[in-house]
């Protein structure tokens, strides 16, 4: 049996998570837009990426938030985080690739992440990250930046 995922509610509850990134500037001066777009891929490999509400399990769904600096200065050192839905899996593709994972929402790190496995580093499998962290050095004044992370509907 297939099962579809409403990405609406999905989007909402990382939006709502995303909201809670700290950084020390004014409330007014960060917007966030944030999307979900299956990623399509064409018989020659090209991908395009449409809109999408809800999505049957194997789906493959880009989140990408828009950061906009709205204020007349730029910005710097901005931690932005985006969360990897309960019901999705990260497929390991993140843009920009300087991203780094976490498998607990609070510790962050290069990937792949490893851990120690009867006393050898091994890689933790994608299906257990829990979200992405991304440092932007620099927003400039009236500009956005990008962040994405690709995840499988499970």
């Amino acid at each position: 049996m297939k099962y579809t995922t409403t990405l609406r509610n999905t989007l909402i509850a990382a939006l709502a998570s995303v909201s809670l990134m700290s950084f020390a500037h004014a409330d007014d001066a960060l917007k966030m837009q944030l999307s979900a777009n299956k990623v399509v891929t064409n018989s020659e490999g090209k991908v395009s990426y449409v809109p999408v509400n809800t999505a049957p399990a194997g789906t493959i769904v880009q989140y990408k938030a828009t950061y906009s600096n709205t204020i007349n200065q730029d910005i710097q050192d901005l931690e932005v985080v985006l969360p990897i839905p309960a019901n999705m899996t990260f497929t390991g593709e993140a843009n920009p690739a300087s991203a780094q994972g976490s498998i607990d929402g609070k510790n962050y790190a290069d990937m792949p992440l490893m851990r120690k496995v009867d006393g050898k580093m091994v890689k933790i499998p994608y299906s257990e990250y829990k979200s992405l962290r991304w440092n932007i050095k620099l927003l400039p004044a009236q500009k956005s930046a990008d962040v994405a992370l690709n995840t499988v509907v499970n």
